[in-house]
């Protein structure tokens, strides 16, 4: 069972409340995320920003390991029924922390290829102090 303490539920239900008033207004919602969750021995990493009212679907960012993260929903409950190897299950990374907004993580997430080295990078850019422009795929005809 992945472990959300009540204060990250708090946080993550408070965001979906708020992205539905913002909706209501016309208004763009873009709040960082609340939560990671990784597979301990392979590469498939969640990031989370909002919990809806049924208390297991989760908005954020999704990456597999297959290079290309999407945002979208996933379950709770999915993610805390897989049976890893060794008796390992999905966790959660108790110190993450991030001052970037979602779309700033898939923008990254997707140029890197993965939301670990987007982490990398983002974690860079911030020691510096300012985030520089995206880096560019060797793969994109277009530089972009």
């Amino acid at each position: 069972m992945i472990d959300l303490p009540h204060e990250l539920r708090f946080a993550l239900r408070a965001n979906d409340i708020s992205r539905r008033a913002c909706e209501a207004k016309g208004e763009r919602f873009d709040p960082p995320p609340v939560i990671k969750l990784f597979n301990p021995i392979g590469a498939a990493t969640w990031l989370a920003s909002e919990l809806a009212e049924d208390g297991d679907a989760m908005f954020g960012l999704a990456d597999l390991g297959f290079g290309c993260p999407e945002m979208g929903y996933f379950r709770l409950s999915e993610l805390s029924a897989i049976r890893l190897p060794y008796g390992l299950f999905i966790e959660r990374d108790v110190a993450f922390d991030s001052p970037h907004p979602l779309s700033v993580w898939a923008a990254w997430s997707r140029r890197a290829g993965s939301i670990l080295w987007a982490q990398t990078l983002l974690r860079r850019a911030s020691e510096t102090g300012e985030l520089p422009e995206l880096p560019q795929r060797s793969d994109d005809p277009n530089g972009g």
